[in-house]
């Protein structure tokens, strides 16, 4: 069978957008069918009726050009023709005359002048040959195969036909599946304000699913549950007293005003201000060291892929939050949702076996509920943590790695009596495996709370914090050099620093000397001076 050689300009997925007639076909799809889809499921639709349409406008735009040459047709001299096998180049017929060839019976020669090029000649009225068979579009083209197309284009198409169907206001979208609006069933104020009582009473502070809301409203009717089911969750979605916490694949409802303050608003101690910073001058070796930080803060890092465990090193803003980095290495060990800003989920403490309600906060990226654990096992700003995969969908668990009690020496944060930060190495009573470098012990933690508030209302630079943390612990230290992941540690405590900002500023700035193995001293006036 022939094919057309005709195809789809080589970037046509690559700038496509949807237009009103891709609109319209979804709409009309979603409202003919009845039930909600995400934007995965109505891509290979969309995609399949595209490319329907561009096979239709190919065969027309190839059945325009002209009459189509075959071996088995007859034809006139001065009639112009279009030739398939030649790149559909177009000829006029010069001449004609009876062929010659025993074993092929009658047929004609037909001698065709092509514009620029010498002329060619051509068998007509031959009956058998492979080129009169159908003419069809090419099935193999990877443009016109909708696996193909999903395969190669499928992300970037999903974000474009997601905002495609964001600017239709005749369609909504709940729990990352849309719908024709004017299908919803209505749910009345009197309704959602049941709704609201029985989350606040009958579910004990857990969320419920929207079945579950449905069974207690006794929403009934000859409609279809998951028409139903569907306008619920709109209802609760557009309504700002509810809140959809559901992991993927799971819808769960929530009151706002039930859930923690630092769900709502990011704790104090993980606020932070940008510091702008040029990520292209960190090295491997930083890069190595950004990433084994799991600052949820750090910037162009891929999620790690499926992990069964990883081990944290508390870092003092978490600490002091009660909370985790949802970093790229742990990220796939906690649930996600859709669209989902917050997730609430189960964590098990790994010593116990006692559950934990917790949340991820998937905007900024951090787990709230862990401060009750930290005190349970006496943890400090260093301690290791153990996040492994829960045995249950929507867990995981979080081990703390405890030994023996033992009074150490340990660098610890105090308060001068100036009201600034100062460290000391004092001994201390340590309960947990720790990262040296980024251990530090808090004796005082509101008072180092107060310090800090004092030094952000001096509003001093960046710069000016880094040299005063630096001096601080370059006294601790006999060589006169302190690790970047000390010295990391120690800038969180005052202010919250990714440690790509903290890692460019060493490298560009002339007051501090890199000795290897990311060790920097401060320059030798700034030494001097200290």
């Amino acid at each position: 069978m022939a094919s057309v050689p005709f195809s789809l300009p080589p970037d046509y997925w690559q700038t496509f957008f949807l237009d009103k007639k891709d609109l319209e076909f979804l709409s009309t799809y979603l409202f003919e069918n009845e039930t909600p889809l995400t934007e995965k499921e109505l891509l290979p639709v969309m995609i399949g009726e595209r490319i329907r349409n561009e096979r239709e406008a190919l065969v027309k735009q190839q059945r325009s050009i002209g009459k189509m040459y075959l071996p088995e047709g007859h034809y006139l001299v001065g009639e112009s023709l279009v030739f398939p096998a030649l790149n559909w180049k177009k000829g006029k017929i010069i001449s004609s005359r009876p062929g010659v060839n025993p074993s092929t019976g009658e047929f004609e020669v037909i001698e065709v002048e092509f514009a620029g090029e010498s002329s060619r000649l051509m068998a007509a009225g031959l009956a058998n040959h492979k080129l009169n068979q159908p003419v069809e579009i090419s099935v193999d083209d990877p443009l016109l195969n909708p696996d193909n197309v999903i395969k190669t284009y499928g992300p970037d198409l999903e974000q474009k036909l997601n905002t495609a169907l964001s600017g239709d206001n005749g369609l909504v979208k709940v729990a990352a599946r849309w719908f024709p609006r004017a299908l919803l069933v209505d749910i009345n104020v009197g309704q959602l304000n049941l709704a609201e009582a029985v989350l606040d009473e009958a579910a004990a502070g857990k969320p419920l699913t929207t079945t579950a809301l449905i069974d207690q409203l006794e929403i009934s009717g000859n409609v279809n549950p998951k028409l139903i089911e569907f306008s619920m969750n709109y209802a609760l979605q557009e309504d700002g007293r509810f809140d959809e916490v559901g992991p993927s694949g799971e819808v769960l409802w929530f009151l706002k005003r039930l859930e923690p303050h630092d769900v709502q608003q990011i704790p104090s101690p993980l606020r932070y201000i940008e510091i702008p910073y040029n990520r292209s001058i960190l090295t491997h070796e930083m890069l190595a060291l950004e990433t084994e930080l799991d600052d949820e803060l750090a910037g162009n890092q891929p999620p790690a892929g499926e992990v069964d465990e990883v081990t944290i090193s508390l870092s003092y803003p978490h600490w002091r939050a009660g909370t985790l980095p949802v970093s790229a290495r742990v990220r796939s060990l906690f649930p996600t949702a859709y669209e989902s800003p917050r997730v609430r989920f189960t964590l098990v403490d790994g010593q116990s076996s006692e559950e934990i309600q917790a949340w991820v906060v998937r905007q900024h990226g951090y787990v709230v509920g862990l401060g009750p654990l930290y005190q349970k096992y006496g943890l400090i700003p260093g301690s290791l943590i153990s996040v492994t995969r829960g045995k249950k969908p929507g867990q995981a668990i979080v081990t703390a790695k405890t030994r023996r009690p033992t009074r150490d020496w340990v660098r610890t944060v105090l308060v001068g009596s100036d009201g600034r930060i100062v460290f000391a190495m004092l001994k201390q009573n340590l309960t947990a495996e720790l990262n040296e470098r980024m251990v530090v012990a808090v004796p005082d933690p509101a008072g180092v709370d107060e310090a800090c508030e004092q030094i952000a209302q001096q509003h001093l630079s960046f710069e000016q914090l880094v040299a005063d943390m630096m001096r601080e612990l370059v006294k601790l230290n006999v060589q006169g050099h302190v690790h970047a992941q000390e010295l990391y540690s120690a800038i969180n405590i005052i202010r919250r620093c990714p440690p790509g900002a903290l890692l460019a500023f060493l490298t560009s700035s002339s007051s501090y000397r890199h000795v290897g193995d990311l060790h920097y001293r401060l320059a030798e006036p700034e030494a001097e001076n200290a």
